[in-house]
């Protein structure tokens, strides 16, 4: 067993400091680190130690603790349970037939069938929203592209002119 209160943890803290030059006021010259060994890979703080040393050997009986707990209806034992077990739910993918967006007023259409698309349930409004955001990327891109176009008419109709 391991006594943290006389210090003999299974990983020691750094004894590789290296003692770094300083000023006479005794502040750290400048652009230099005050510990540029650091703190070694795989040295933990003393709250880590800690808890291993509490936990040492106990870990598998209070899976079982929690999980009785859990098959006795108790529902924090019962959401630790499954947040351990089961992955977090990741996005889906979305299907949605859109009308095909050529230019700025064709948006309109698109932005009512994914509200349509909502509405019915077939997607969760925070889909919709996300669809929704990639339709608003996308009217920007045509808007953009229509500015540099017609730029380029202009810049090539005042070149002839002059």
């Amino acid at each position: 067993m391991v006594d943290l209160t006389e210090g003999n943890s299974p990983m020691p803290e750094s004894n590789l400091q290296i003692q770094v030059e300083r000023t006479p006021q005794g502040h750290f010259v400048k652009g230099q680190s005050g510990n540029p060994a650091g703190k070694p890979p795989g040295c933990r703080n003393h709250a880590s130690r800690t808890a291993e040393a509490l936990l040492d050997g106990e870990a598998e009986a209070l899976t079982r603790k929690v999980m009785t707990l859990a098959f006795d209806g108790d529902p924090t034992a019962m959401r630790l349970c499954f947040d351990r077990i089961i992955a977090p739910r990741r996005a889906r993918p979305v299907h949605l037939d859109l009308p095909p967006i050529a230019e700025p007023a064709d948006i309109a259409a698109a932005m009512a069938a994914i509200t349509v698309a909502v509405a019915e349930g077939a997607i969760t409004p925070a889909e919709g929203a996300e669809v929704g955001m990639v339709v608003e990327t996308y009217l920007r891109a045509l808007e953009a592209s229509d500015f540099d176009r017609r730029l380029k008419a202009l810049e090539t109709a005042h070149a002839a002119a002059s």
